[in-house]
């Protein structure tokens, strides 16, 4: 009989208390009027969110962010997953450089990158345009797509559902989509969630590619903690709040879609 290790609840709870007081301090400080005196704030406000949402660049910042976030990660799907697919079926001996290459980001800091992409493409219809920063970030997020699809891939008996569905007379796409794709969901929603997450707070590549030709919610927020910290933390709020919502929702839909494909098979299963 194993006996329970008593540090492990005191861990766990540490460890919560660490990533949740930050957050909680951010939200109460988002509606504090005053914090600088005291434990607790001396009373609370919705001025700051008021202020928000009075800005006029604060909802076409956020849209931003989101239709950003939302190509580069319709990008990392068109671009990592049938790669990843590729190399750990038909091409096993591109697996390594494909690593490789998805690690080079990590050690590329961001501000040589979008340099880099700036100098290179100087045609005026790219240079500096919110098509080169998607560009940008899809290089950037390319490891948070890539690995957990590789480690979903290496969790399945991915040779066999291969061959057989093969045999079966199933193309590429149909074995990628129909076999493939509804066992390695968790892995691809995983990518998609670090894949938004990362590029939804992004600002370097932002900054350095697109400036004020295409504003995101977080050069706003840098903006207003020069200036007022509280509207910068309402704004902080926001930006989480919205991409927590959004998170749920596509770990919602993932679930939906997981229960709806192992239906037809628990219902073949069972009429055998």
């Amino acid at each position: 009989m194993n006996e329970r290790n008593p540090a492990k609840p005191v861990f766990l709870v540490l460890f919560a208390l660490y990533m949740i007081v930050p957050i909680l301090a951010t939200y109460l400080f988002s509606i504090a009027t005053r914090w600088d005196r005291s434990l607790l704030p001396e009373g609370y406000t919705l001025e700051w969110y008021a202020q928000t949402f009075q800005h006029p660049y604060f909802l076409i910042t956020l849209g931003n962010s989101f239709v950003l976030a939302t190509y580069t990660v319709a990008a990392n799907l068109l671009l990592v997953v049938p790669a990843a697919y590729l190399a750990y079926t038909r091409l096993p001996e591109a697996k390594l450089p494909i690593d490789v290459l998805t690690i080079l980001p990590f050690g590329i800091p961001r501000v040589i990158l979008a340099l880099a992409l700036v100098t290179l493409y100087t045609v005026p219809v790219i240079n500096r345009s919110p098509f080169l920063l998607v560009c940008a970030c899809t290089v950037f997020s390319m490891p948070y797509m890539y690995r957990p699809v590789a480690n979903s891939l290496e969790a399945i008996d991915l040779r066999t559902l291969n061959d057989a569905a093969m045999i079966q007379g199933a193309n590429a796409r149909q074995i990628l989509f129909h076999i493939i794709g509804p066992n390695i969901i968790n892995g691809v929603v995983s990518g998609c969630l670090l894949v938004f997450s990362a590029i939804f707070a992004e600002y370097t590549l932002a900054r350095l590619i697109t400036g004020a030709r295409f504003k995101t919610l977080p050069m706003l927020l840098v903006e207003f903690t020069r200036r007022d910290g509280r509207v910068a933390s309402s704004i902080s709020v926001i930006a989480f709040t919205v991409a927590l919502l959004l998170s749920l929702l596509i770990i919602a839909l993932a679930q939906i879609n997981q229960r709806r494909s192992e239906k037809p098979a628990a219902v073949i299963e069972k009429r055998t």
